[in-house]
């Protein structure tokens, strides 16, 4: 699987056709906004939650095909918060394993004042959170019930993080949750 991930010029009106037809032809059950319409991503286009510099659009392609887009948000900030959106016919594939890994490869060799990258997924988004532990990510927090879903209760937020150090050494820093329970 040849995996590749290219920047993307919202100024290019032909990235920018891209974008809109990627959202709007795919469901993304896991998102706030699962089916997206032409209006609104335009509307945040227009309002910048694309722009640089705290944010960017990748393109993902497997084998010179598009399979999918990330945004990276925060990148003002040494800890940036991934967004990964496959395509509805891409995924069960293990894609998102391979992507995960390019991304932190992506994203710390660009950015070398980064210190870590964060996620945040619905807890029963079980193959993207499959896919961060695969690639040594670290589960840091569940936010019980804090992630609306239409017509339903809300969901449990389960945020996780990679450390530069870990990525680059294939380590694990391990993550303490009990400290307070100590005597």
């Amino acid at each position: 699987m040849d995996l590749e991930l290219h920047q993307m010029d919202l100024a290019d009106p032909s990235h920018r056709a891209v974008i809109l037809e990627f959202l709007t032809t795919n469901r993304f059950p896991f998102h706030v906004a699962s089916a997206p319409d032409r209006e609104a991503v335009q509307q945040r286009i227009d309002d910048g939650a694309f722009s640089s510099p705290e944010h960017a659009v990748l393109r993902v392609d497997i084998d010179g095909s598009l399979v999918g887009i990330v945004v990276l948000d925060d990148l003002d900030d040494d800890a940036p918060m991934i967004d990964v959106r496959l395509s509805e016919r891409s995924r069960g594939r293990g894609i998102g394993t391979t992507l995960v890994r390019a991304l932190a490869d992506h994203v710390f060799a660009a950015s070398p004042d980064v210190t870590r990258i964060e996620a945040q997924t619905r807890d029963d988004n079980v193959a993207m959170r499959k896919a961060l532990l695969r690639n040594g990510w670290v589960q840091e927090a569940q936010y019980r019930r804090t992630w609306p879903v239409d017509g339903q209760a809300s969901r449990d937020s389960v945020a996780y993080g990679i450390l530069r150090e870990d990525h680059l050494s294939g380590t694990t820093t391990p993550f303490s949750s009990d400290d307070l329970r100590r005597p």
